[in-house]
């Protein structure tokens, strides 16, 4: 007789042996178990993350607007992680939200101050981007307009009323078409393009794919919004366009150099006060903000002035570090700094010195963050006779910036050995890609060991299965 049929007699207790033989055969079940402990725990006593304040020390005089892009798979929604758009007062409190799902929008991407008070939104529906001219009085949209375009993640207005569009993932027949260009509303019609593959060696980032630049920004800059700022992604490099001679006449950056710029999102154009091109930039993969000045030695660096990208270097002024996966990057006139640090799913208000000053937890995954002028209406860092180096520090506590996490633990493993830069790379990856798969409600070391105990559970079983797989046959048989 085995120790399962001993364990449902009355021969009790049994044999150590027969504990002991039980124990070999069922301890990586039990072991599967143990791991599934926290994640039943977290099921019971979830982590909570509301829309509302965190820090603020320096309340802000204006309306904050925030677009959460939120996350959906396969056209379904996630209740845990909805997109929506958010106002909130100067103490970071939440002054109203417009639900994406009231549109049935997927993702809520880029929002800009508009002259007349109103926003433009940019938002995404199945196989097509939808802009809309949004009310924040009314917390409704004036209209709304659909592009024939997928995923579209920024348009903007130009003075004259039409909309500059970034259009990414444009590829047909194994050629890649996407493009940034000029779309009159009126009149429904292009009225200016430029294809980055007319401007690019093709084998660039790997060559033509479906995703080739990844363009995720474009702003109109200069006198009646002549140049046009963007920003292909896949190509770590931020470039200005002059629409009048189709030339690249600023370029930061160029594909794969990571010291410079990794994949950004939403760079901005500033100007020193003797009119030096500035960019601030949210360098996204670097987990970092960083500032760059133009530098073009006894040549004119100045936008309109001629002088080729080619004689001209950047030169990084000012580094923020210490962010997860930021995406916007604005300057407010005060000076400091308004980011959207998205996957600590909160927007923050730095000082040059990177000290928090005004926090809003934003979950989930919040893309752009805007107050008072369209992008960046402050000064430049060299103008503040500020810079450098420094860590975001400060906020609030209960914040998942605050949390030890999986991603922090591989860094530390590795600091200081051989390997430092390996386990930097895995942890950097692992940090940008596990909050989009990991339930919300359930901690990164609590997720990490679901996976490992559910692993185990049904390895043990599979090798249960083989183990019996002789028994199990003649039972099927008879």
């Amino acid at each position: 007789m085995n120790a399962l049929k001993r364990l449902g007699s009355v021969e009790w207790p049994p044999s150590r042996r027969e504990v002991l033989g039980w124990l070999r055969t069922h301890a990586v079940l039990v072991l599967a178990l143990a791991l599934l402990l926290p994640a039943a725990h977290a099921a019971v006593v979830p982590l909570s993350l509301g829309l509302g304040p965190g820090t603020v020390t320096q309340p802000a005089d204006e309306t904050t607007y925030v677009s959460v892009q939120g996350f959906k798979k396969g056209g379904e929604g996630n209740e845990k992680k909805p997109t929506r758009l958010v106002a909130t007062t100067g103490d970071a409190t939440v002054e109203w939200r417009f639900e994406g799902q009231n549109l049935e929008s997927f993702w809520f991407y880029d929002v800009d101050p508009l002259p007349n008070g109103n926003l433009l939104v940019s938002t995404t529906k199945p196989d097509r981007t939808m802009v809309m001219e949004f009310d924040p009085e009314a917390v409704e949209p004036v209209w709304t307009h659909h592009l024939p375009i997928n995923d579209t993640h920024d348009v903007a207005r130009l003075p004259d009323g039409r909309l500059a569009v970034a259009n990414m993932r444009e590829y047909e027949d194994g050629v890649s078409n996407d493009r940034i260009f000029v779309y009159n509303r009126s009149a429904e019609r292009v009225d200016w393009e430029w294809r980055f593959r007319d401007h690019y060696p093709n084998d660039t980032d790997g060559g033509f794919k479906k995703d080739w630049t990844h363009v995720n920004d474009v702003d109109p800059i200069g006198e009646e919004g002549r140049y046009i700022l963007t920003s292909p992604r896949n190509f770590d490099q931020v470039v200005v366009v002059d629409r009048t001679s189709g030339d690249i006449v600023l370029r930061l950056g160029e594909d794969d150099d990571h010291e410079a710029l990794n994949e950004q999102h939403n760079p901005d154009y500033l100007e020193r006060e003797d009119g030096t091109p500035v960019f601030l930039v949210a360098d996204s993969e670097n987990d970092r903000v960083v500032e760059y000045e133009r530098d073009c030695g006894d040549a004119d660096p100045r936008l309109g002035a001629g002088t080729p990208p080619s004689e001209c270097e950047w030169d990084r002024v000012w580094t923020v570090t210490g962010f997860n996966w930021p995406r916007d990057a604005d300057r407010l006139p005060n000076g400091n700094t308004l980011v959207t640090d998205t996957l600590n799913h909160r927007v923050v208000e730095i000082t040059p010195e990177g000290e928090v000053v005004w926090e809003f937890q934003a979950p989930w995954g919040p893309y752009d963050a805007e107050r008072g002028a369209v992008e960046s209406a402050g000064p430049a860092m060299a103008d503040r006779d500020a810079g450098g180096t420094v860590a975001v520090h400060g906020g609030a506590d209960q914040g998942p910036q605050s949390r030890y996490t999986v991603a922090d633990a591989i860094e530390r493993l590795g600091a200081g050995t051989p390997v430092e830069g390996a386990t930097g790379e895995i942890s950097r990856r692992y940090a940008h890609v596990e909050p989009w798969i990991r339930p919300v409600w359930m901690s990164s070391w609590a997720a990490l060991s679901a996976v490992l105990g559910l692993l185990l559970a049904v390895g043990w079983g599979l090798r249960r299965v083989v183990a019996n797989r002789r028994r199990l046959y003649r039972t099927v048989r008879h």
